[in-house]
């Protein structure tokens, strides 16, 4: 169990400041990050199935000439 005095000490300190704004910042970054690419995915599957449609389509053969 953890003592009263390590606790105080603890939050007393300012070493573990910088690492704790770290921390911080890297969740922010990483949450924005998924934010924005489950919002980008919509686009990107419309954007890749009008891809795919469209090479489908060149690479359809015309029928011959009789």
């Amino acid at each position: 169990m953890v003592r009263l005095s390590t606790l105080r000490r603890l939050v007393a300190e300012e070493s573990g400041q910088d690492m704790i704004e770290y921390a911080l910042l890297s969740a922010f970054i990483g949450l924005a990050g998924v934010t924005v690419f489950s919002g980008m995915g919509g686009t990107m599957q419309t954007a890749y199935d009008a891809w795919v449609n469209n090479a489908d389509a060149a690479a359809d053969m015309p029928d011959p000439i009789p």
